[in-house]
């Protein structure tokens, strides 16, 4: 049930009575009309752009439009009223009786009350996190893991068959600075001293790789020419470094569906597959680029490239795809697996990048657009840095991964429920303070106590219940009677569940999980005020002497407790019973 999905197709239906009667023209385009919450709560329940969009078309004026609408709408009973104000915009206020049957809506769905069919069962391919195999993930790819998981299951709620993927970055110079790295420890293991020179991955994570391999391979490699032991400790490396990337992944509750190796595409005729696909629309071409910004002419060598045309798609300049001396550039593997990913039938795509990899969207986006001819969208979303602080300082630490703080550190210390709200609460591209000290202080100032507080209120207020009772299963409430429902805050907290599948969408379709977090956060501090006014109004408690008013009241927490387990959910956050 979307209540304002609901009566927005109340407006459409008399708009298009209204041109049936040739009180409007007919075959107006009635996309852009919009039921939304009033800017103020005073101005009514509901309110519509209805006359504002449609005047120009129309040729009419807006107040004229919202007068003839405004008629129609009060024939529906569940219309109270239904008011113009300023130069059209049309108020609404419905009947409590509407409001009410969202109580038994949620309870009837449980915590599938809210699902959308934005997705109308599309495939849509996620890919996240997607971090170099060469240590364990640090506090940055949290954010990222945290974003995408979220985003996959938000877009899974809203009706998109999701498939949540992770990219390994195996085919690059960076997996041989690994493998370099290893072999010092390896050598440690031996009991010589580790050489590790500048460029070299020093964390102490690589300790183990290094004994292992010893144990594996005795003094074989030492002493050799690294032509003789690279590839070897190069593959076993980038195995045990996905392994603790898998295990970090496990701590947060991420998991993926498919991961896809970079190094699987050299060598097996895929790159040139893709673009070969390219180049039969015109789009490859050898070239000599401009000199880059800020070089000056006497600095530029211009060598001729292999490029890719990638301005015809919306780029700012065409970007080469294969170096003059014959090799790839890192562009040509990306391009081949976006195309893989286009072939394997998805309808929309996803890549979530971290802030640095800004310079890479209008390519990335024009390679996609080009290969599946503007078929299939891909949005990309850019994850900016997270600054950590405790006892008011900027906080470091992590002997073990050499110079970064680990995503391990910060699961162990906080735990994955909470670093996975305090992760969703800022927009993905906007930077992210994490202050230790208050993401575990019980007060309103941290967003998931306050949030984790209303559901644990919630469960208690069900336990009392029971024990004087009332029988709280969710079938049992949602065949109640709810007339009792009718002071003006209560209404008001059913106003705000009642928001919940409207947020689900505008979440949905513009790839925003923090959203789910916001409006947690606002149903739990509207549940929270409800709370403390039973303080000086008990008949606003919900715990009250006679049963069948309980029942009632008892029916509204529980609904609004549906809502957040389902919103925790999409952030996938373990809704509390208890507060510790």
């Amino acid at each position: 049930m979307n209540l304002f999905n609901d009566i927005r197709a109340l407006v459409l239906d008399c708009l298009q009575d209204m041109a049936a009667q040739g009180v409007l023209p007919q075959g107006l385009d009635l996309s852009a009309v919009t039921v939304e919450p009033p800017r103020d709560g005073a101005h009514g329940d509901m309110a519509t752009n209805a006359a504002m969009v449609l005047a120009k078309p129309a040729a009419m004026k807006p107040r004229e439009i919202a007068e003839a609408l405004a008629a129609r709408l009060r024939e529906d009973p569940r219309v109270l009223a239904a008011e113009v104000a300023g130069p059209g915009f049309l108020n609404l206020r419905l009947a409590a009786q509407v409001w009410r049957s969202v109580v038994g809506a949620a309870l009837h769905a449980g915590r599938d009350f809210g699902r959308a069919t934005l997705g109308a069962g599309r495939k849509v391919n996620v890919e996240f996190v997607s971090a170099n195999p060469t240590g364990p993930m640090h506090v940055g790819h949290a954010r990222g893991a945290v974003f995408g998981d979220a985003l996959a299951a938000l877009l899974d709620f809203a009706g998109w068959q999701v498939t949540r993927e992770y990219y390994i970055n195996d085919g690059g110079a960076q997996v041989d600075v690994l493998a370099r790295s290893v072999y010092e420890r390896y050598r440690e293991a031996h009991g010589l001293s580790p050489e590790i020179a500048e460029g070299l991955y020093p964390g102490d994570y690589l300790i183990g790789v290094g004994e292992a391999l010893k144990a594996e391979y005795g003094d074989r490699f030492l002493n050799q020419h690294e032509s003789a032991w690279l590839e070897v400790i190069r593959d076993i490396a980038t195995e045990r470094m996905m392994g603790m990337i898998r295990e970090d992944l496990a701590a947060l509750g991420v998991t993926m569906d498919v991961y896809s190796s970079e190094k699987a595409l050299y060598g097996t005729g895929r790159i040139e597959a893709a673009l070969a696909a390219l180049g039969k629309q015109g789009l490859i071409y050898e070239g000599v680029l401009e000199p880059p910004k800020g070089k000056a002419p006497e600095d530029w060598e211009p060598r001729e490239q292999t490029l890719f045309r990638s301005t015809a798609h919306g780029d700012d300049v065409d970007r080469p795809v294969r170096k003059s001396d014959g090799g790839w550039t890192y562009f040509a593997p990306d391009i081949a697996y976006h195309f893989d990913k286009i072939e394997r039938g998805f309808d929309a795509l996803i890549d979530i990048f971290g802030a640095d990899h800004g310079g890479y969207v209008k390519r990335m986006k024009a390679a996609v657009s080009a290969l599946s001819g503007g078929r299939v969208p891909l949005d990309i979303k850019l994850v900016q840095l997270v600054k950590l602080y405790k006892n008011g300082e900027p906080f470091k630490m992590s002997k073990r991964a050499g110079t970064f703080v680990t995503l391990r550190d910060v699961v162990e210390m906080v735990g994955a429920d909470v670093t996975r709200f305090v992760m969703l609460t800022r927009k993905n591209d906007a930077p992210l303070d994490f202050d230790f000290d208050k993401v575990l202080e019980q007060s309103r100032d941290n967003p998931v106590w306050y949030v984790q507080y209303a559901h644990a209120r919630i469960a208690s207020v069900l336990r009392k219940a029971g024990e004087a009772g009332v029988d709280t299963s969710d079938a049992a409430l949602a065949g109640l009677a709810l007339d009792g429902l009718d002071h003006p805050a209560e209404l008001a907290l059913i106003r705000k569940l009642a928001d919940w599948p409207r947020q689900v969408e505008i979440a949905a379709r513009a790839n925003e999980p923090h959203r789910i977090a916001g409006y947690l956060s606002e149903l739990s501090g509207e549940l929270h005020t409800h709370w403390n006014r039973g303080n000086d109004t008990p008949g606003l408690r919900f715990i009250q002497d006679d049963k069948a008013t309980m029942a009632a009241k008892i029916a509204l927490a529980r609904a609004v407790g549906v809502v957040i387990s389902a919103g925790l959910g999409i952030l996938g956050v373990t809704p509390v019973e208890e507060m510790r």
